[in-house]
């Protein structure tokens, strides 16, 4: 059996990623990877599929024990990605994509500097703008908040292996699974391709 790949999968907010990841996972050969928190579970949550739910002890001593691959604290609690989490996936044949922001990948590009990056753009940051404005569910200042960032993180784009434009949703799936296609195809992870063939002498 092929080993999956770590795909680090990063988009500014609006730009479309959770449509993406719901149709790329109806694709039985991906999955994504359940981070870990030490916040409490809301409602409706459950553990294992929402998060990992940690006591700060415990996240402290695996950070300690080296099993994660990446790791943060965000208002007073800690986030991070289980080496677990991802490895026995790959090693079952899974693609795990790890949903995360551009810092966070940055942390998992020294550790994992074999992970897929991909980094999902808007069209234009006016569209981006167009598009926070009709979900209607916040401010105007709010919004402009949100383009300041996006366009800082789509900044950080150019440090990713693949830039994705999602303007048509059928098109960015599709540029999705060209990369993944595409990296299979790479000398250094076909080594199960060249064996099969020899063998069928």
């Amino acid at each position: 059996m092929n080993k999956g790949r770590l795909i680090v999968f990063s988009a500014p907010s609006g730009c479309g990623k959770g449509t993406m990841l719901a149709e790329i996972l109806k694709d039985e050969r991906f999955a994504v990877s359940v981070s870990a928190t030490t916040r409490a579970p809301r409602e409706g949550e459950q553990d294992g599929v929402n998060y990992h739910f940690l006591t700060r002890e415990d996240f402290e001593q695996r950070i300690a024990d080296g099993k994660f691959i990446e790791h943060a604290e965000y208002c007073r609690n800690l986030y991070g990605t289980l080496v677990s989490e991802v490895d026995g996936r790959i090693e079952q044949g899974l693609n795990v994509i790890l949903e995360i922001e551009p810092q966070g990948a940055m942390k998992v590009r020294e550790k994992r500097p074999d992970a897929i990056f991909v980094f999902i753009v808007p069209p234009s940051i006016g569209e981006l703008r167009r598009r926070l404005k009709k979900r209607g569910t916040e401010t105007d200042e709010v919004i402009e908040e949100r383009i300041s960032k996006a366009a800082w993180e789509i900044s950080q784009a150019e440090k990713y292996d693949y830039v994705i434009v999602n303007d048509a949703l059928e098109d960015a799936v599709s540029d999705f699974f060209t990369v993944i296609r595409a990296e299979q195809l790479k000398q250094e992870f076909s080594g199960d391709i060249i064996e099969e063939v020899l063998k069928n002498a």
